[in-house]
């Protein structure tokens, strides 16, 4: 469902707790192991991703959901390299904007970091746009509205009481998550050995004469949605016992785990449907798959199971991107007197929760694909800059030049950069031209607050604690 803040939008967030932290207490405890990276790493990204944009990329690639999949978990493949690259020069807490910043330019950063700001502030949209589609396939007779404004209402609500999600809490939904996905699997195959639709195991899904490059690519630049938040363990790199060998270890691990659920879901999905224009609803096509293979009282569970993450995801949603805005209302990023304040009852940035809540109200009027594509906008760019970060770290600071190095440090990279700059160009214009405004939008305040870039950059991180390294 990828309704977790995540990547490097996310790095910004983590970082801001991570530098209070550490201002605190005196430093952060590098109490992490490699397995609890990979779960957070996982508990990121959701698992139940994989079912949000099935239905659409399907449509899109005329069956060839999988190979989209493949495609993206690539592209995400060869970032997550300049991210093991970056983690050893900077073992601090990470993000694409800590690295634009340090390894090109500070004002540049401060723009890689403004453009994910933006995916911050969408999630909690398309957290209700998904939660009205789900609820919609099973009580359709209530309008998709109402279900948009009841969540984003419930997760507002609660974020103004101050209520917070434990970490305990994040074991149950994701647990939650993978046992209704694993049963979703082993009904949909026993629907294909069943002969279920006509359905047999082949690997069209994969590979067939009808491939267009051009649909797979549109595929893939919106299935990247499901991915984002791998890179989150780079933020905890001051929390990692040996981060310089476990972050880039654990970046990995998620990416294959998660891409080989995501293949899998797809591949078992796409065999019983290879054609989903034989569904009744393309963009709800998982929770009627769902009543397809095991009845509506599984498709009630599955729906019940989605909604239960979807809650818990909204409210973390949107208390991140409150938090992110009063952090940088506060550090003087943004205008202190509106964004930096907050209740002195409850201690909550109560205009800052109630402006992503009208972010999030832009739900009524955008589509599922559309809001997956503004997302990807940042995404993006901000894996684009990690990966040329890592050739800008080659050129400026390392010595030994040799030819493993040039393969590592600018050959890798530089595959990453075209590979993600191509999915980049292959998102919808309405995309491109909302995402071109706000970094636009961010030119101009760069230009106002530095006097034409005499000054230096706002910082959206604050002062990094790095004491325990010198």
């Amino acid at each position: 469902m990828s309704t977790m803040p995540s990547h490097s939008a996310v790095a910004v967030g983590d970082e801001r707790l991570a530098h209070e932290v550490a201002g605190e207490s005196g430093s952060l405890k590098r109490t992490l192991k490699l397995r609890h990276l990979v779960f957070i790493g996982l508990a990121y990204m959701a698992p139940l991703a994989v079912f949000d944009m099935f239905g659409i990329v399907a449509d899109v690639t005329s069956g060839h959901v999988p190979l989209a999949y493949l495609v993206v978990m690539i592209a995400v493949l060869f970032t997550a390299f300049s991210y093991s690259r970056m983690v050893r020069f900077f073992p601090i807490a990470g993000s694409a904007y800590t690295y634009a910043k340090e390894a090109i330019n500070a004002h540049l950063g401060f723009l890689v970091g403004w453009v994910a700001t933006l995916d911050y502030l969408l999630l909690p949209m398309i957290n209700a746009i998904l939660s009205a589609i789900y609820m919609t396939a099973v009580i359709p007779d209530v309008p998709f509205w109402v279900w948009v404004l009841l969540t984003v209402a419930i997760c507002t609500v609660l974020n103004l009481v101050g209520v917070k999600l434990a970490a305990s809490m994040n074991v149950i939904l994701v647990s939650i998550q993978l046992v209704v996905a694993v049963v979703f699997v082993v009904l949909t195959v026993i629907n294909i050995v069943n002969g279920a639709n006509g359905a047999e195991f082949t690997a069209r899904p994969f590979i067939s004469s009808d491939v267009q490059g051009a649909a797979i690519a549109a595929g893939a630049a919106i299935l990247a949605l499901s991915f984002l938040g791998f890179d989150a363990v780079s933020t905890l790199a001051e929390e990692a016992e040996r981060p310089e060998r476990d972050i880039p270890r654990a970046i990995f691990i998620i990416i294959a785990v998660a891409g080989a659920f995501f293949l899998t879901v797809t591949y078992v999905m796409q065999t019983l449907f290879p054609d989903v224009t034989q569904l009744a609803d393309i963009v709800g096509a998982s929770p009627e798959i769902a009543k397809y293979i095991g009845g509506a009282a599984f498709q009630a569970i599955f729906v019940g199971g989605y909604m239960m993450a979807v809650l818990g995801c909204g409210i973390t949603q949107q208390m991140s991107a409150a938090r992110l805005l009063y952090a940088m209302g506060r550090d003087g990023a943004l205008p202190r007197r509106l964004f930096g304040t907050v209740n002195p009852r409850t201690g909550v940035p109560v205009v800052n929760v109630l402006i992503v809540a009208l972010v999030a109200l832009t739900a009524l009027f955008v589509d599922l694909d559309q809001a997956a594509s503004m997302i990807n906008f940042g995404a993006f760019i901000a894996f684009t800059f990690v990966n040329l970060s890592v050739i800008f770290v080659f050129f400026r600071f390392l010595k030994r030049r040799t030819a493993g190095a040039w393969v590592t440090f600018v050959a890798v990279p530089a595959v990453g950069v075209a590979i993600n700059v191509w999915l980049w160009l292959s998102l919808d214009p309405i995309s491109m031209i909302i995402g071109g405004i706000w970094l636009a939008l961010g030119v101009v305040y760069l230009l106002v607050q530095t006097r034409g870039l005499r000054a230096p950059a706002p910082d959206l991180t604050g002062p990094i604690n790095i004491s325990m390294y010198e």
